[in-house]
């Protein structure tokens, strides 16, 4: 039985890397015992603003196998998403993330094809795929898989590549190996803490959700609170601070996916160009980019709010 379990464990991390993944941990899916109380209290605090999706499910964001009944493994997978061009400086800036195809299809294409090779390989499996779009406590998972550590930002960070890429996860019925988390490499940084305009980053490891850019700019569907005014810089959409600031992302390497090449007028447009914006240019733009989140009429808000 160890010996399949070493096999399965190889040909998940080896099929992981060859489906272009920056890296994959696992873990045991069981309940979450040390997030429990940090959860209550973010919520309890109303951190999370606006967004109530965040209360729905709360024992199903702490244990797996509540969510996928018979689980064993959490399998987390990082994919860099880390720019080979970036916009131009005298811009509105969007979020790295969003420069090119919506992630969620992205990556849930490569996790069917990891899901249908294991089963093809190792036999009948039951399994579902995550992408930060159901109630998984993502960055949870992979530092306990390995695959980081939580920084001050609340970020998952990585030694060899810092934070700019997506997490996404496996959750299967299979027993298989399970790694260890690394330990804390924040030290006395407190460089995303100080440049935080919004101070969103309230101590070291916590983050108001209501009080961040990237909050502020996809998620509030309301007016802009004029108290933040002149505090968003130039981002019009999400928001890099925290991680531009961050020493360990000077080890960040473009990534090699085609689809997250952006849309070259991405690039292009200066605050004119994005000011002028019309409908019919955001449709082709952001035609299949999570920007369409904020729609046509919550982008053009956003812009309006930075230039008046």
């Amino acid at each position: 039985m160890y010996e399949n379990k070493a096999k399965y464990t190889n040909l998940i991390k080896t099929e992981a890397k060859r489906l272009g993944f920056l890296s994959c941990g696992i873990s045991k899916a069981e309940f979450l015992e040390e997030e429990a109380p940090r959860l209550e209290a973010y919520l309890n605090k109303n951190w999370q603003g606006e967004m109530h999706y965040l209360e729905n499910y709360f024992d199903k964001r702490l244990d797996p196998t509540k969510l996928v009944p018979g689980s064993k493994s959490v399998i987390s997978l990082l994919l860099n998403y880390y720019p080979q061009e970036k916009q131009r400086e005298d811009t509105y800036q969007v979020s790295k993330y969003a420069y090119g195809r919506d992630y969620h299809f992205v990556i849930k294409d490569k996790l069917k094809d990891l899901l249908n090779t294991m089963r093809d390989e190792i036999g009948d499996i039951e399994g579902r795929a995550f992408v930060d779009s159901a109630p998984v406590l993502d960055k949870a998972w992979a530092a306990r898989s390995g695959l980081g550590w939580i920084g001050k930002h609340s970020n998952l960070l990585s030694k060899q590549t810092g934070s700019f890429y997506f997490i996404a996860e496996l959750i299967v019925d299979l027993d298989l190996e399970y790694d260890t988390p690394v330990t804390d490499h924040c030290g006395s940084c407190t460089a995303c803490i100080d440049a935080c305009p919004t101070d969103a980053i309230v101590e070291p490891y916590k983050v108001d959700g209501s009080r961040c850019i990237s909050y502020f700019t996809i998620e509030l569907k309301d007016e802009l609170p004029n108290s933040y005014k002149n505090q968003f810089e130039d981002w019009m959409f999400g928001c890099d601070i925290c991680q531009d600031v961050c020493p360990w992302n000077r080890f960040s390497k473009p990534h090699n996916e085609p689809l997250f090449n952006p849309h070259p007028e991405l690039l292009e447009k200066d605050r004119k160009g994005w000011e002028e914006l019309t409908r019919e240019t955001f449709n082709e733009i952001f035609r299949k980019s999570a920007v369409k989140r904020t729609k046509f009429q919550g982008l053009r808000r956003n812009i309006d709010f930075l230039k008046d």
